[in-house]
């Protein structure tokens, strides 16, 4: 008996990058040369495994009229209405067993066929090349019936010379693309599993003495202003940049005076490779990144990277992105004061790059490699320290850098995520070295610091990035000497990131520490006609991590999340601070290479957050690093009792490309009088009638003391609120060894708290009620008294909390809930934060006027959870009752209780109910990171003790 192995399905696990692909070299958009998009509908045909059907498929005459039909660029598991198969969410673990380089039998392979002719327009002579720009995972490609090769790195370009295979009309160009490959295991990213043809595919015609591979040196020296240009190119030609007045052959260097390229001021010169065949656009920026005294420079300024990881993502198309989703994204982040990018875990479309030299954002640009899933076994076997897969890591290198090299934007390489280490991760360190020494080389698992130009970590506590800026954490001595970077914090999971203004106060503190990147730009929600947008587990996989996937600053639609404000508020780069004496502003220029000629500055006055008129503030242009004390153009008005601040807003003050003229860059805000205390509203007495009390406008339950209603308006509660749905962050994630407060809070029973009454006192002058807020089955309590008041239109509650038994854990949130009828409470307006803040997480918490429906109170993550509170609140008017609180306080409304959104899975879960409920909170549990990185620090603990608060009540109509 004999076995045999099906000759056309060995390479899938071939370790070797493939076969029959052209070497790699400079990615460009446009030329005067002929080329033909191939993008489209596609025949289609979905097999279980890699060796399900032969190749007959690719020889010309097939017959495909009964295939089905998909659109490429795009991924095949989001077509066809589930008729091809589901995503699959891991954040690190192979979906397959970990046996390197065997996969599956079971390996969804699809056979895709395109019909094409050439335009009349096209050339004889000459030659062509196709263009693949990323499949996944694993490609064999046939044109008319020809096969051309196979190839392996899904992000990455491959291109075939196909010059002599083609024909004026019926083109066959077959591709077969398997889902599982040995290059499966150098793509362990934290993302969806997503095989197809999902980036562009062209056919480009190559004329004789063609450009080939080129390479744009672009340096400036700071030092004298002038510029160095050199154009290394396969073919010869010349190059001629108008602009500058340069016009010298392919090779030769040219020195002139020119704008530098920063991510502040992106100042790209239009220039031409020219050649006896071609002539190709180019887009030059001039700058000089090098490491300086210790420190990461750009034109001879240190840099401070104010940062995001970006994966490629649409809710519908996956990881198929289009120029106006890829430039909706670039502008999103310009608008948010974001400066720099890391592309994870591997290069993005080029025409994203393109975007970033245009608009100016700094790029750490990432190879295709992550071996994550290795860690569950202690990293034996992991391909990075086995000399067999050290072609693959090359061949990947040299794909992203010889792709990327011509664009200013990116100043470092990655050499991937999350691989562990070893000698191939040393040989694509070497290799880029040697082929670019005009960029940095980054690589988080590098900690040794032994291949790279940067000490670089994840989710690093705030003391341990502390003791890094002090130079007090150790390591090697190379690793001492070099600078620090978070290329992940932050984790923007839910509702979060907490933390981020304190780590930002660090960054900025000490020069060694250039920044960071939050984890990450946008939620990888699956748009589903049921649950809204899906995650994990939501298509029956077998292994999944859940929502872990929906971690970004922005939502699956690109609506920005409150994080993204929060970050456009620490990172701005102006701080603007007032004085001790409250008649004069502090203006500090935060970038790192512009003044501020460029945008101009509103001051207005607020009484009780309404604002009395803007007045223009002569800032003058201050350089970078520079600080001014500007004077107020007018004195604060009499509030006459009410609170007086002032707000001073930095906007812009011409169109940019990236944003409109007034656009706001920062602002800066300060109370110059505070708000007279609440009244003592005391006087009335209660009066008991049967089963009521009443107490100047309010009726209450005379055996339980509730409040039934106040000026006309049913009311439920308010009593003593505890629980909020826990976060994300909350939650915790499950490797952590610190502290998850959302467990902790569930195994102590704080989300099923029992109010246990002790007396309902009817005196001269209060009513008052005393309970114990216990859970069930442990022995620690909170003594509750509602001292209730009035006189006779006002109605006064003193809360006094009183912890009884060892709390071991902080409490989630401290407060009042009461329900008020949905439908005469239909929206709120008050005086306090805008958008959601919580106690690290309100530096953007602008205090003004505000209204909104109770639906637009609501922050709809993917997953649901304690979301929408406004901070800082002074009083808020809804359902027929305005509440003053004292001291300030957590305002939320939401149509269901927190105990319903606790178990709701997706927002589709939530139906709203015929009661809205309504938290008047004293206190607030920060929020943290710990969805992955640190929890919140101790300062925003919200700690069980002895506590007094007060709100005043009264109808509005």
């Amino acid at each position: 008996m004999s076995f045999r192995t099906t000759p056309t399905v060995t390479y899938v696990e071939d370790v070797s990058p493939g076969s029959g692909a052209l070497p790699p070299r400079a990615w460009y958009a446009t030329s005067d040369a002929e080329s033909l998009s191939l993008n489209g509908s596609w025949r289609f045909r979905l097999s279980a495994t890699a060796d399900a059907e032969d190749d007959s498929f690719a020889a010309q005459g097939y017959d495909a009229g009964d295939w089905a039909e998909v659109t490429v660029p795009g991924h095949w598991v989001l077509q066809g209405d589930g008729a091809f198969g589901s995503p699959i969410y891991t954040n690190h673990l192979y979906p397959f067993p970990v046996d390197p380089p065997h996969v599956p039998t079971e390996n969804p392979t699809g056979d895709h066929l395109r019909v094409f002719d050439l335009p009349d327009t096209w050339p004889a002579d000459g030659t062509a090349v196709l263009r693949f720009d990323g499949v996944e995972s694993c490609a064999r490609v046939w044109l008319n019936g020809t096969e051309l090769g196979e190839f392996k790195g899904s992000r990455l370009p491959h291109e075939f010379a196909v010059g002599e295979l083609l024909k004026p009309a019926g083109n066959v160009l077959a591709v077969r693309v398997h889902q599982w490959s040995a290059g499966s295991y150098l793509e362990d990213q934290d993302q969806w599993w997503l095989p197809g043809i999902f980036r562009d595919v062209t056919l480009l015609h190559r004329p004789t003495d063609a450009a080939g591979d080129f390479f744009v040196h672009a340096s400036y020296d700071h030092t004298t202003g002038e510029g160095t240009l050199r154009v290394d190119s396969d073919v010869d030609g010349r190059v001629s940049v108008p602009g500058l007045d340069i016009d010298v052959a392919t090779g030769e260097s040219v020195t002139v005076a020119v704008e530098p390229w920063s991510a502040e001021t992106p100042k790209l010169y239009d220039g031409e490779l020219v050649t006896s065949g071609e002539r190709v656009p180019l887009r030059i920026g001039f700058r000089t990144v090098v490491l300086e005294d210790g420190l990461i420079k750009v034109n001879g300024r240190a840099i401070l990277f104010k940062g995001v990881n970006r994966h490629e993502w649409h809710p519908e198309r996956g990881r198929a992105l289009d120029l106006t989703t890829m430039r909706e994204d670039v502008l999103l982040m310009k608008r948010h004061n974001l400066n720099a990018v890391r592309t994870s875990h591997y290069p993005p479309h080029p025409a994203f790059l393109d975007l970033c030299d245009e608009y100016g954002l700094w790029v750490i640009d990432e190879c295709d490699l992550e071996t994550h899933g290795f860690t569950e076994q202690a990293w034996r076997d992991n391909p990075v320290d086995d000399d067999r897969w050290t072609p693959a890591l090359l061949d990947r290198a040299a794909r992203m850098v010889e792709r990327d090299k011509n664009h200013p934007s990116i100043v470092f390489w990655s050499l991937g995520n999350e691989a562990g280490t070893g000698r191939g991760l040393t040989a694509m360190a070497e290799w880029i070295h040697g082929r670019d020494p005009e960029r940095l080389v980054h690589y988080e698992g590098d900690w040794d610091c032994r291949d790279t130009d940067v000490y670089s970590r994840m989710y690093a506590s705030h003391a341990e990035v502390e003791r890094i800026g002090q130079g007090l954490d150790g390591g090697t001595h190379k690793r001492r000497g070099l600078p620090f970077i978070q290329c992940e914090y932050g984790h923007a999971m839910g509702n979060g990131p907490g933390g981020i203004a304190d780590y930002q106060w660090i960054f900025e503190a000490h020069d060694r520490i250039q920044g960071g990147f939050i984890w990450e730009w946008i939620d990888h929600g699956v748009k589903h006609p049921e649950l809204g947008y899906a995650y994990g587990g939501d298509f029956g996989e077998e292994l999944h991590d859940g929502n872990f996937v929906c971690d970004g600053l922005i939502f699956p639609d690109r609506t920005p999340s409150p994080g993204l404000v929060e970050y456009k508020k620490v990172i701005e780069p102006v701080r603007i601070e007032g004085d001790a004496a409250g008649g004069a502003v502090r203006v500090t220029n935060a970038y790192d290479f512009a003044d501020l000629s460029h945008l101009e500055f509103e001051f207005s006055y607020q009484v009780d957050g309404f604002p009395t008129g803007a007045h223009k503030l002569a800032v003058p242009p201050l350089a970078p690093g520079e600080s001014a004390e500007v004077k107020l153009p007018a004195a604060a008005p009499d509030g006459k009792g009410e609170e007086v601040g002032w707000t001073v807003r930095a906007l812009l003050a011409e169109d940019t490309p990236w944003a409109g003229r007034g656009h706001e860059v920062a602002w800066g805000q300060r109370t110059v009088v505070p708000r007279e205390p609440l009244p003592a509203a005391k006087g009335a007495r209660p009066a008991v009638d049967g089963d009521r009390i009443s107490l100047g406008p309010a009726a209450f339950d005379a055996r339980t003391g509730a409040l039934l209603s106040l000026g006309g308006v049913d009311v439920n509660g308010p009593r003593l609120d505890v629980w909020r749905a826990p976060t994300d962050n909350d939650e915790g994630a499950s490797w952590q060894d610190d502290t998850r407060w959302g467990v902790l809070w569930r195994q102590l029973g704080l989300h099923r708290m029992r109010h246990r009454l002790e007396g309902v006192e009817s005196g001269d002058d209060a009513l008052t009620v005393r309970t114990r807020v216990a859970p069930a089955a442990r022995d620690v309590g909170l003594r509750t008294e509602y001292r209730w008041t009035s006189d006779g239109t006002l109605l006064r509650l003193t809360v006094s909390v009183t912890p009884e038994g060892d709390w071991k854990v902080p409490l989630p949130r401290l407060g009042l809930r009461l329900g008020l009828p949905a439908a005469t409470t239909g929206s709120a307006a008050w005086f306090g934060s805008g958008g959601e803040a919580y106690p690290d997480t309100r530096a953007a918490a602008k205090l003004l006027l505000w209204d909104a429906s109770i639906e637009e109170l609501q922050t709809p993550y993917v997953r649901p959870q304690e979301n929408g509170a406004r901070s800082d609140v002074r009083w808020v008017e809804l359902g027929g009752l305005r509440i003053e609180g004292e001291p300030e306080f957590w305002f939320s409304a939401r149509p269901w209780t927190s105990e319903q959104l606790d178990a709701a899975r997706h927002l589709t879960d939530l139906v709203p109910g015929d009661t809205v409920w309504v938290n008047l909170d004293h206190g607030q549990q920060g929020i943290g990171s710990q969805s992955c990185g640190p929890g919140p620090l101790p300062q925003y603990f919200l700690k069980a003790e002895p506590t007094e608060f007060s709100f005043v009540f009264s109808a509005t109509e």
